[in-house]
């Protein structure tokens, strides 16, 4: 069996909601639509940008360009590569779990909700 990777690339698109821990982005500098979006809203949201990506229809980093409210949004969603200890946990499990060019289901953290595509 192949060791663990030391260090994973990912990108993701992040979708906060009232629950995050910050409701401000690049996106919603004033946090008003991420105030008025509950979970299962953010979740419905980026359930359906899954679906498009996975059906070919939009490309991963189109997708988190236009709709991540991370600052990586600007990369297509490009977090580079990270080591254990760096990320949130589920963010960290679900990354190191996934195959290279695999897609995750969604991932809550503290953050919000996210899809995470590995890359390396």
């Amino acid at each position: 069996m192949a060791s663990a990777p030391k260090k994973v690339s990912a990108s993701h698109i992040l979708i906060k909601h009232q629950g995050s821990r910050r409701k401000s982005s690049w996106k919603d500098p004033e946090g008003s639509v991420i105030s008025s979006t509950t979970r299962d809203a953010a979740v419905s949201q980026l359930s359906a940008l899954r679906s498009d990506i996975l059906a070919g229809v939009a490309s991963f980093s189109d997708v988190a360009s236009q709709f991540s409210h991370c600052s990586s949004a600007k990369r297509g969603g490009d977090l580079g590569p990270f080591s254990r200890g760096q990320m949130q946990k589920p963010f960290e499990e679900a990354t190191y779990a996934l195959e290279v060019g695999e897609i995750s289901e969604i991932v809550d953290t503290d953050s919000g909700v996210h899809i995470i595509m590995r890359t390396a």
